[in-house]
């Protein structure tokens, strides 16, 4: 009977250890089975917070590159704003008065000229040269920058007997001188009757 129990015995142990063994390797597996889905779990939330900072970076970049345009678009106006501002105030800048040629102005008038001499201007005698003078105009550059109104004035301001002279050519006879066109000047000025045209 002992040839009998043993075997049984054996089988019994056996399959017990089997049973223990298969749970073991079972609970190991289901363990390893949580581990692996938390894990799974915890990658898929990575990911998706990973898309939304790509999203957000995206709409990002699409603001800024939207914001650059406008920011060379505006600059490119202001360019463009500043070069025509720049071409016109050039072109209307007055020339800068020529340096006095007493020679230039001698050879043209047959006389000699003293620089800033308004008298050159024809028309202008003395006491009409005093009346510019009191206005704070000295210059040819000066008078060729009046205005026709402002001669105008600046007799006025002498009483009656100024009224009867007529600064129309002036400025322009002024501007001449202050440029050291003389020969031009001296030409027109011989066309001219008292300063009149």
């Amino acid at each position: 009977m002992a040839c009998i129990i043993i075997p049984i015995l054996v089988g019994l142990i056996s399959a017990l250890l089997g049973y223990l063994l298969g749970r073991h390797v079972l609970s190991n597996h289901e363990s390893n089975n949580n581990s692996s889905a938390e894990e799974l779990m915890n990658l898929k939330n990575r990911i998706s917070s990973l898309e939304a900072e790509l999203k957000a970076c995206q709409k990002t970049k699409l603001e800024l590159t939207s914001d650059l345009k406008i920011a060379k678009e505006a600059s490119q106006a202001f360019t463009n704003k500043t070069n025509i501002s720049n071409s016109l105030s050039a072109s209307t800048e007055t020339p800068e008065a020529t340096p006095f040629d007493a020679g230039a102005a001698k050879a043209a008038f047959g006389k000699k000229i003293k620089q800033d001499d308004l008298k050159v201007v024809e028309g202008i005698g003395p006491k009409i040269e005093g009346l510019f003078h009191n206005f704070g105009i000295k210059t040819w550059k000066a008078l060729g920058e009046t205005s026709v109104e402002k001669c105008q004035e600046v007799l006025t301001s002498g009483g009656d007997r100024f009224r009867m002279h007529k600064p129309n050519t002036w400025p322009k006879q002024a501007k001449l001188a202050s440029e050291g066109k003389w020969k031009e000047l001296k030409k027109w000025q011989d066309d001219l009757d008292g300063g009149k045209a």
